[in-house]
């Protein structure tokens, strides 16, 4: 574990049990999603080149101003 890892549970330690709950499951939820993630580019069916394409578009659109902010997970 890094030692900024263990900070931050050290700190954490402080928080309530409900807020300590709260935290960890958001970091089990980042932690699994990053898994799968990692698990997704290093799969041989998934073309690279065509998430490069995607991502060079959604930029241009981006700087085009062709996009909108928004929070994750919002329609």
């Amino acid at each position: 574990m890094t030692e900024l890892l263990e900070q931050a549970f050290k700190k954490a330690q402080k928080l309530s049990n409900s807020l300590q709950d709260e935290l960890a499951q958001q970091l089990l939820e980042d932690v699994e999603n990053e898994l799968k993630w990692q698990e997704s580019l290093s799969d041989s069916d998934v073309d690279l080149d065509v998430l490069e394409e995607i991502a060079q578009r959604a930029l241009i659109e981006d700087l085009e101003g062709k996009t909108e902010e928004k929070g994750f997970g919002e329609e």
